[in-house]
């Protein structure tokens, strides 16, 4: 008989869902981890982690595992546009096994996070699709469905955090969402490929009329091209070629508008087709009248210009967690008060915007900059003559700051229980 009751349920198994099921199931509580989607698969989301997640995964459990199957240190970053190639260092972290970031599959990063979630205790339902939600603070009701079957079960918890991408919303919005469209809207594109030149280590930033987008070497010598695209340039590509699958409009669209796009990929074999999802929806998702508990991108989402959107995704799930487990907290009735609930929620989400709401705007500001070229000619002749703004902005952007400090991180792996005192960052 499957077990219906527990202390948490969680809904979205990515990296911020399987984290958040990874330390509280450490601490003790009983978490139910629901997935709609099996594993392993491929996702249109980035694939590089910045160096200030890399001590997070070694506390988790798959550091080890993450670094003999990551790509090769990132240590540039690049700017194309047009003709044009600015170039700059990455900014290295202040950590003494890891300094650089690196990309690694999500079919393979998520499926590892999700191993250590079921290894550390937590019941995964997989894949299982959310039907409906139902009840309110300390006494939540999560109606799910087996994927494929007719079966349906109701679970029941005190605690419910939304752990979803950012275009699956829960049953209560999606047809409001599905509605809300306008030309200005992002989509997402991204395809692997094989055999590109694009120099292992070096991160660029593709700017372009209607978009941006990027490129990474990843596992296996794996090239990932990714991009948002406006979906009224989209629309106006596709009228130009008709009979082409969006995907292929857009490897075209962007291998005419970036110099180094068509160099890098001249030559390479795409794998497998093209993924598209969205429309992205960027901003802080965190509201007062929330009764659940929102990391990832069910919190907030940046602009994926900056590529911050895994460091969010992780880092917020363990700022919940010490929200959540400490100081100590005695499973049972404590769980269920809703004036106790709210004290969390008020905390975390005061921690989220303080470490998170600054990397949203900058990256909205590069983003927008990105998707007008005739406006960002002034910053790229600036960029140009100080390639160094560029190592800035990526600093700024979060690549070497994680919200959780050396201290949390130590409490919340090790599942004791016993919260140390706070040191600075």
């Amino acid at each position: 008989m499957m077990l219906t009751r527990f202390d948490a349920i969680i809904i979205g198994a990515g990296p911020a869902g399987s984290t958040a099921a990874i330390l509280l199931a450490r601490a003790g509580w009983s978490v139910a981890l629901v997935e709609k989607q099996r594993f392993p698969r491929r996702k249109v989301c980035g694939e590089c982690l910045a160096a200030s997640n890399l001590p997070l995964l070694d506390a988790l459990g798959i550091g080890a595992a993450f670094g003999a199957s990551a790509g090769p240190d990132l240590r540039r970053v690049a700017l194309m546009q047009g003709e044009r190639v600015v170039m700059a260092n990455l900014p290295p972290a202040e950590h003494s096994r890891h300094a650089w970031g690196r990309a690694l599959g999500r079919e393979t990063l998520d499926t590892l996070l999700l191993e250590e979630a079921r290894a550390s205790g937590a019941t995964v339902l997989q894949p299982w699709s959310v039907q409906a939600l139902d009840g309110n603070t300390g006494d939540h009701r999560c109606n799910i469905r087996a994927v494929g079957s007719d079966q349906e079960v109701t679970l029941h918890a005190p605690i419910l955090i939304a752990a979803h991408g950012s275009w699956e919303h829960l049953p209560s919005t999606r047809a409001a969402r599905r509605l809300d469209r306008r030309p200005g809207d992002l989509f997402a594109f991204k395809a692997n490929f094989h055999g590109s030149t694009l120099p292992e280590g070096l991160l660029p930033v593709l700017s372009f009329k209607g978009g941006y987008g990027g490129m990474v070497v990843a596992d296996h010598g794996v090239t990932t091209l990714a991009c948002c695209v406006r979906e009224d340039k989209l629309e106006a590509c596709r009228r130009e070629a008709p009979g082409l699958s969006a995907g292929e409009v857009v490897e075209a669209y962007l291998k005419r508008e970036c110099r180094g796009v068509a160099e890098a990929f001249d030559t390479a074999q795409r794998e497998g087709a093209w993924l598209a999802s969205g429309p992205i929806d960027p901003g802080i998702r965190l509201h007062r009248s929330d009764t659940v508990f929102r990391i990832g991108n069910a919190s907030g989402e940046a602009h994926p210009i900056i590529g911050e959107g895994m460091s969010i995704a992780m880092q917020s799930a363990w700022l919940l967690c010490a929200q959540l487990l400490g100081p100590v907290v005695q499973r049972g009735s404590v769980l269920s008060c809703a004036t106790w609930q709210h004290g969390v929620r008020q905390r975390y989400a005061a921690e989220w915007r303080r470490h998170f709401a600054p990397r949203l705007r900058l990256a909205a500001t590069f983003a927008h900059l990105a998707m007008r070229p005739d406006a960002a000619s002034p910053l790229l002749a600036l960029l140009s003559r100080w390639p160094s703004l560029l190592t800035h902005g990526a600093r700024w952007g979060g690549k070497v700051h994680c919200a959780p400090n050396p201290s949390t991180v130590a409490w919340l792996a090790s599942g004791s229980g016993a919260k140390p005192s706070p040191t600075p960052h």
